[in-house]
């Protein structure tokens, strides 16, 4: 298994590693991991899971330091370009140890890249094995960039030039210009992934982090006759490590905001989070808690500030020094005992405590299947990757979650700017309206659950994976 190094693309991998070797004895994972500055949460993630058992293996690759001005788009290709012959190295060494041990039984049965890791795709070739491709990202998207080259390749269409609408066989509603993600918009993103989903139609089949109760129509869509390249797709999700109860809480901050959940009543706060890359400049910050006040919720609001000019692109955002210098003046007196701003949280555990009642999202897919799992609807506020199509899904075409603001994308200097009363109203809507989308999104948050049991759909399609793969 071949992860980039992402915060979103390395727990879906490792979890779903897991559980393949807990659902059959006929496979041991190695999972080879890029040493990277920008990602130094990978060494923990592995020394966590190293001991769960001993058919899970990682090998840590030498660190590859980039030019820390890169931009995230260079970075990827850096990272994944320089990796080709330490990936072949790892294999040989692999199949050396099958030559080795006399039972005449290859070790190498084949590889697993990430979709963005698809440059690596042909070291299976090399070695007479498939390749397999797994992707983080839902199945709409998946069905997305396969409609999206093809219409690149063989009608000359560019949906970088294209505005209005675009119909695509994933979805059963057009998508507005707006809900178009960035690798469909941006020239250099969109030629990016052109040439990953050219190579992914190579692969004898590709893993989603999905599940097919949530997206029948788009898994459906790449299962028919409307496009014969697309490879055997398994729906083999939702993919969450749910080992929530196990947080270490290793600051006092930390252990304050339980306290303080555990003091509210049930279903009263509305979490606010929006991923390690999504930022606010301050102008933003003060309309965000203006709307939270004049909500009149309770609520948890995880705010980080963006790298500054002088910071490495790469950078995660980090803390703000001083909170009272951006927020209004008297806002942290007044809700005092309404709500907490913090710079970090533990999401998981914070979906999973029961005073939480909605939770305002960037709309991350790992985000959205962890307030699915816990039943938490969401109100979507997208900013910029894929987010935008996946909540135009959630709140459009399966009418689950509620709108803060679809269209919104960060750019940097020109951040759209959304209002105090937008915040408000949508704050209302997610906690005080939409009893008959909570009901639905707790029938799905069942279902999920469902479809990882004994019989269920993502079980069985990681059954069928195991039989495919091994021939």
């Amino acid at each position: 298994m071949i992860p980039i190094p992402a915060i979103g693309h390395l727990p879906p991998v490792f979890e779903f590693s897991k559980r393949l070797i807990s659902q059959t004895n006929r496979l041991s994972v190695t999972i080879v991991l890029i040493r990277t500055p920008f990602a130094p949460e990978i060494e923990s993630f592995s020394d966590s899971l190293a001991a769960s058992d001993p058919r899970l293996a990682f090998v840590m690759l030498p660190d590859f330091r980039p030019d820390p001005n890169s931009t995230r788009i260079e970075l990827f290709a850096s990272v994944v370009a320089a990796q080709e012959g330490r990936v072949r190295e790892v294999a040989r060494g692999i199949v050396a140890r099958s030559a080795g041990s006399g039972s005449g039984n290859p070790l190498l049965a084949g590889f697993v890249f990430d979709m963005f890791c698809s440059a690596l795709m042909g070291t299976a070739a090399e070695f007479g094995v498939p390749a397999y491709v797994f992707s983080p990202p839902n199945a709409t998207f998946l069905g997305f960039v396969f409609h999206v080259q093809k219409l690149h390749d063989e009608e000359r269409v560019d949906t970088t030039e294209v505005g209005g609408e675009l119909a695509v066989p994933c979805l059963t509603r057009s998508v507005p210009w707006w809900a178009l993600p960035d690798v469909a918009v941006d020239k250099t993103w969109q030629a990016i992934m052109l040439e990953h989903t050219r190579r992914i139609r190579g692969a004898k089949g590709v893993l989603v982090n999905t599940f097919r109760e949530l997206e029948s129509h788009a898994l459906d869509s790449m299962c028919g006759a409307q496009d014969d390249d697309v490879p055997p797709v398994y729906p083999v999700g939702p993919i969450v490590n749910l080992e929530v109860d196990d947080v270490a809480y290793d600051d006092d901050r930390t252990n304050e905001i339980f306290r303080w959940l555990d003091d509210q009543p049930d279903s009263s706060v509305v979490f606010l989070c929006f991923g390690t890359m999504g930022t606010f400049g301050e102008d933003q910050v003060r309309e965000i808690a203006y709307g939270l006040e004049q909500s009149g919720h309770r609520f948890l609001w995880v705010l980080r500030r963006p790298p500054s000019d002088h910071e490495p692109k790469s950078n995660i955002s980090t803390d703000y020094d001083d909170l009272i210098d951006i927020l209004p003046e008297g806002f942290s007196d007044r809700t005092v005992e309404a709500g907490r701003v913090v710079g970090w949280a533990p999401q998981k555990a914070i979906l999973a405590h029961k005073a939480i009642g909605g939770f305002v999202s960037h709309c991350g897919w790992n985000s959205i299947l962890e307030s699915l799992w816990f039943a938490v609807p969401i109100a979507a506020w997208p900013m910029y990757a894929e987010q935008q199509l996946n909540a135009f899904q959630l709140v459009v075409e399966l009418e689950l979650a509620t709108e803060m603001k679809l269209s919104y994308r960060m750019k940097g200097e020109n951040d759209m700017i959304v209002s105090a009363s937008e915040i408000e109203r949508g704050i209302r809507r997610l906690m005080e309206e939409g009893m008959e989308k909570r009901v639905k999104w707790e029938e799905m948050s069942e279902m999920a659950r469902k479809t990882l049991m004994v019989s269920g759909s993502s079980f069985s399609s990681t059954g069928r994976f195991v039989r495919d793969f091994l021939g």
